[in-house]
């Protein structure tokens, strides 16, 4: 685990490197492309930036709404499509069509629904980051040892009571891992659907307010930075925890 943070974060410093010194031999325009260190430093500088934090504080919580909102749907619904085959094959249809609509296609409707406010921007977000957790709990449901439900079936137990003590279980650490996807996803749509429409007064809507097109590039550049190291954060918290609660399966699956 340690030697794979260390060598994604040489590759980091590689890439920056590169950046850095394309800026300063003139191979790239500093206009359109600020120097690596001039973006760091102004990321840094965010650091103390109240308005800045005030914005990054409210997208994490619409971010953190939206992602809790679509496991707490998208969970039970892939337990029940991944436990009831008539179900899965009649609903397969709705899931294909609607599964590949981009999130952000469908920021008009929700502004027409919600209105232009954290609201929009949370359903936005929440529709986004259902699927992967919908497909990995249905995929979790299939990979479930078929000895162990056809165990508890033998001795009298109910559908319910077969999902509830083993299904769910089995199938714990593909939900954990479509949380973890979805995390990443609902992120990206949280700051784009700010930016299309202005929802709420996070981080796409700060950058707005800046006018960031005229001579702000080192701003969105150093927005990137601090979203990307958010969500660096937030993805190697989830794996830290999945790797607590769930070592049982890492280990079998390395057995």
């Amino acid at each position: 685990m340690a030697r794979r943070w260390v060598s994604g974060a040489a590759g980091i410093a590689v890439l920056l490197a590169a950046a850095e010194t394309a800026g300063r031999t003139g191979l790239v325009d500093r206009s359109v492309l600020p120097l690596t260190s001039a973006v760091l430093a102004r990321a840094a500088g965010l650091a103390g930036d109240l308005e800045f934090l005030r914005a990054a504080a409210v997208t994490v919580g619409m971010w953190a709404a939206g992602v809790s909102i679509a496991a707490a749907l998208a969970v039970p619904a892939g337990l029940a499509l991944g436990s009831l085959p008539r179900l899965e094959a009649a609903s397969r249809p709705i899931t294909e069509v609607l599964r590949p609509i981009p999130a952000v296609a469908l920021i008009p409707i929700a502004l027409l629904i919600f209105g232009d406010d954290i609201r929009m921007t949370v359903a936005v977000i929440a529709f986004a980051a259902c699927w992967p957790v919908l497909i990995h709990t249905m995929y979790g449901l299939h990979d479930v040892d078929p000895l162990a439900t056809d165990t508890l079936r033998a001795f009298g137990f109910g559908r319910l009571t077969v999902v509830w003590r083993v299904a769910l279980p089995s199938a714990a650490p593909f939900i954990f891992t479509g949380v973890r996807v979805a995390a990443g996803i609902g992120l990206i749509v949280a700051i784009s659907a700010e930016l299309f429409a202005g929802g709420g007064s996070g981080i796409g809507t700060w950058l707005i307010s800046l006018n960031s097109g005229v001579d702000q590039t080192d701003v969105v550049l150093a927005t990137i930075v601090w979203t990307g190291g958010l969500s660096i954060a937030v993805d190697g918290l989830l794996t830290l925890v999945k790797r607590r609660l769930f070592r049982w399966h890492e280990e079998t699956g390395a057995g």
